[in-house]
């Protein structure tokens, strides 16, 4: 008997068609995720551990001509009340004696702020001393599967609001190619005019090809972060804390890899736990260059996403009772002894006279690791452009030059390094562009006074603030929204003066306007937006009134 088209045998066929379909599809939903990171292994192989072998400066020490060494510590989306100085994380349970020893013994820039409130053009700024808008480095940078598994990730969690995702069809660079231009000059290449041996260790996330990578802006030696993990994961060695809520936290699980790559050459695996690893590294880079002038640029990961703390952290840490948090917690604590290993090395090489040593954070603590208070007393996080989000800690130390225990209460930005180290470098900024930071090296001794700047901007795609002589102002399409605080009454930004104050807002619009004239066409296309609630942190109950941005990549 014949069933319409189909016998017996052809039923049977096309049930195993639909069950490897379905079965495939069910697999697919399950371990999709896994393809890219798979994906890149194929392209990218990580090989085993090795031993790095840095160049080694002079037997005897070179004449300095006055310049010192100097060693940039960068944290990764730390947030303003991790450190003890400032409170603490689990509330100051867990102290950072090494970083606060930095505020003991050098100038605390307490209205220090990020270029950006993302990781990638506030470094782009770092580096080049011009807001990142300047030379179309407006968006974060994003690996083609982010919003893959992102999207993924999202279909999973309905409630939660979602990501906006820009036209498919729009054309976007590969990923190494999203990077800082070949035409920027980096800090590295001016010191180089000072006869300073440069090293990068850990992220950079400004480009790989097209002279966007490291070497290419100057530095003479790197060992760049190329993964995502602290260490391989599920290893015995560390403790792992997943954010099932968050979708990001899903990328970095499924793509993720414990990785680091020296120069432009392969990927190859961290013998241990990444900021150890890197801090190991820093110290034998000291010892390498201790008889020449070198500028050192440590860029931890830590604290960022996913949350995996050194076992040995963790267990230091039994009274945080919370999972995440205690992870979270053991990630500060490493950060902490890689800068009191840092400062030890350079006391054994006794080069702590020689040596300015700046420390600060990317940008603040972000929402989707689902901690609150991490950026408290400010409102905000990561991807908003309240304080919690671009304001950050920032210290300086130079022995003999900066005197101890100081405050520097201007106006200071990530612009400012550039022609702050140059001055000290005795090397001068390029003429032919604008150069938007400020040398503060007058403000840190106490020979200037009052504030470097009066003015700051910020800008992603819709999303833009100034602050000027105290005001702020925040303007945002998604949602349609204006928001204006008095910083010196209310620098926590919980009272909006926009209605009250129309004629303020009218003039910090213009100022935003006229800046905004001046800057570049964004160099690559944001390709989605991520929806941020102010005040509170993602896997926790949203208020129906609570206030929200989009904030593009």
């Amino acid at each position: 008997m014949r069933i319409g088209v189909f016998g017996p045998r052809s039923l049977a066929a096309l049930a195993v068609v639909l069950a490897i379909g379905l079965g495939g599809w069910l697999a697919f939903e399950r371990y999709g995720d896994l393809i890219p990171g798979l994906v890149q292994d194929l392209r990218d192989p990580i090989g085993p551990p090795r031993e790095m072998v840095w160049a080694a400066g002079p037997d005897t020490p070179e004449a300095r001509g006055g310049s010192p060494n100097i060693v940039l510590i960068v944290a990764d989306d730390l947030g303003w009340n991790d450190i003890t100085l400032h409170g603490g994380v689990a509330g100051g349970s867990v102290p950072t004696p090494n970083i606060d020893r930095l505020a003991r013994e050098g100038v605390q820039l307490t209205n220090a702020y990020a270029a950006s409130a993302t990781c990638a053009p506030s470094r782009a700024a770092l580096m080049t001393g011009r807001y990142p808008t300047r030379f179309g480095f407006e968006f974060t940078p994003m690996p083609p599967a982010m919003p893959v598994i992102i999207g993924r990730a999202q279909r999973r969690q309905p409630q939660d609001p979602p990501f906006l995702f820009h036209d498919p069809g729009q054309s976007v660079p590969d990923f190494a190619e999203m990077g800082l231009p070949a035409s920027e000059i980096a800090l590295p290449s001016l010191l180089a005019q000072g006869g300073y041996h440069s090293v990068l260790l850990g992220k950079w996330h400004l480009g790989g090809s097209n002279g966007s990578d490291p070497v290419s802006h100057g530095f003479d030696e790197s060992l760049e972060l190329a993964g995502l993990l602290y260490a391989p994961a599920g290893d015995p060695r560390v403790v792992e804390a997943r954010q099932d809520f968050d979708p990001i936290d899903a990328v970095y699980w499924a793509a993720g890899r414990a990785a680091v790559r020296e120069g432009t050459g392969p990927r190859f695996e961290p013998d241990i736990y990444l900021t150890d690893y890197f801090t190991r590294e820093a110290v034998r880079v000291i010892e390498s260059n201790r008889n020449r002038p070198f500028f050192l640029y440590l860029a931890h990961w830590a604290p960022h996403s996913p949350l995996q703390a050194a076992r040995e952290d963790y267990e230091a840490l039994v009274h945080i009772e919370d999972h995440s948090l205690r992870v979270y917690a053991a990630m500060i604590r490493a950060l902490d002894r890689s800068v009191g290993e840092v400062l030890d090395a350079l006391e054994a090489s006794g080069l702590t006279d020689d040596t300015i040593v700046i420390f600060t954070s990317d940008n603040g603590g972000a929402h989707y690791i689902g901690l609150p208070d991490i950026n408290a007393p400010y409102r905000g996080w990561k991807a908003t452009f309240f304080d919690g989000g671009i304001r950050v800690p920032a210290f300086v130390r130079w022995p003999g030059v900066i005197a101890p225990g100081g405050e520097m209460g201007g106006l200071a930005r990530h612009v400012d390094l550039v022609p702050t180290l140059a001055s000290i470098a005795g090397v001068r900024i390029p003429q032919d562009r604008v150069i938007d930071g400020r040398d503060l090296m007058p403000f840190l001794t106490g020979e200037a006074e009052g504030s470097p700047h009066d003015t700051a901007f910020w800008r992603s795609g819709h999303y833009r603030a100034v602050i000027h002589q105290g005001w702020k102002l925040q303007i945002a399409d998604r949602p349609d929204q204006v928001w204006l605080f008095d910083l010196e009454t209310d620098p926590g930004e919980q009272t909006n003066l926009a209605a009250a104050e129309p004629e303020r807002v009218a003039a910090l619009r213009a100022l935003l306007d006229d800046h905004n004239a001046q800057q570049a066409e964004p160099l690559w296309p944001s390709v989605v937006e991520m929806p941020v609630n102010v005040d509170t942190p993602l896997g926790r109950p949203r208020n129906e009134d609570d206030e929200y941005v989009y904030w593009p990549n």
